[in-house]
């Protein structure tokens, strides 16, 4: 069989199971197992595969058949242009996440006045930001890869979703890397535990420009009804209680004692729940209040900041 014989089975078998994505799903286990790209896939279309490559390409395709998604099975996910590892400890980096990046990076902005290439000098002391559960570290590390005089701690209540965490930072933060880690991780519950941590940025309790959380968020409810491969990430990082606000409200009662005078809080979320959560912070004593659309046009991350 060759390589263009067999992309094209995957994807019929694929196709037969009605994945939709069917083609590009047999594409990239192939591809990933032949340790090339797209384009050398295609051009190394009439090329024969040995017996071994068939039957790891079939064990993948069984795999992706059983329900497992493709970054699970590749072990690795794109995020802002950068690759993440990924495991079932952790929740599979979306693209719609990308607009929480993209908010956190226009509020950075505002504070410093750095124009986007980094021309001016960085603030001192630097801007300090918290990624409430980090899950596999993407925001954290995508927001520290673009702001790198950014000060970033990050926490989790998973102590392996942070080991892997601290595996992506090492490895799309290497030219970052100095005597200082370039994340501070730390295992909490959200704030429990931030008291306790050792923090240079901070001369005292700490205190952070911006609070950034892509949150569990799902209705426990809900959970049943997710596709196949959203029901095999960990329930941990998906279930928000009843009503799918648990996380949120906890979050937004927590941080005010976090947050620097007018400082901001960020979170992700259901397009739906975003006239509660707007009703949520305003009760908590939130102010400018903002709403951040995705790539479909519909609110994705939400805003407020918080002045004592």
């Amino acid at each position: 069989m060759t390589v263009g014989e067999a992309s094209v089975r995957g994807a019929a078998i694929l196709k037969a199971a009605g994945l939709e994505a069917a083609a590009l799903d047999a594409s990239l286990l192939l591809a990933d197992i032949l340790d090339t790209g797209k384009a050398g896939l295609i051009l190394a279309g009439s090329e024969p595969l040995t017996e071994a490559v068939c039957r790891r390409f079939e064990q993948s395709l069984e795999r992706r058949l059983a329900g497992e998604c493709v970054a699970y099975i590749l072990g690795r996910k794109e995020f802002w242009g950068l690759d993440f590892a990924v495991t079932a400890d952790v929740l599979v980096p979306r693209p719609d996440t990308e607009t929480l990046v993209e908010a956190a990076l226009s509020r950075i902005d505002e504070l410093t006045g750095d124009d986007p290439a980094g021309a001016l000098p960085s603030p001192s002391p630097p801007v300090t930001l918290l990624d409430l559960c980090t899950g596999s570290g993407a925001l954290a590390v995508a927001l520290k890869h673009e702001r790198p005089a950014l000060w970033v701690c990050a926490s989790d209540v998973s102590g392996k979703a942070l080991a892997l965490a601290r595996k992506n930072a090492g490895k799309n933060l290497q030219s970052l890397a100095g005597t200082e880690s370039p994340v501070l991780f730390i295992e909490s519950d959200l704030f429990d535990r931030l008291g306790e941590a050792a923090m240079p940025a901070f001369s005292g309790p700490p205190r952070f420009d911006l609070i950034v959380s892509n949150p569990p968020y799902v209705p426990t409810a809900v959970l049943a009804t997710l596709s196949p491969e959203v029901r095999r990430e960990p329930p941990l990082a998906l279930d928000g209680g009843e009503d799918g606000l648990d996380l949120i409200r906890r979050i937004a009662a927590g941080a005010p004692p976090f947050l620097s005078p007018g400082g901001t809080l960020l979170m992700e979320a259901d397009p739906d729940q975003m006239t509660i959560i707007a009703a949520i912070l305003e009760c908590r004593g939130y102010s400018d209040i903002q709403m951040y659309r995705d790539l479909t046009g519909r609110p994705r991350v939400i805003s407020g900041r918080y002045s004592e």
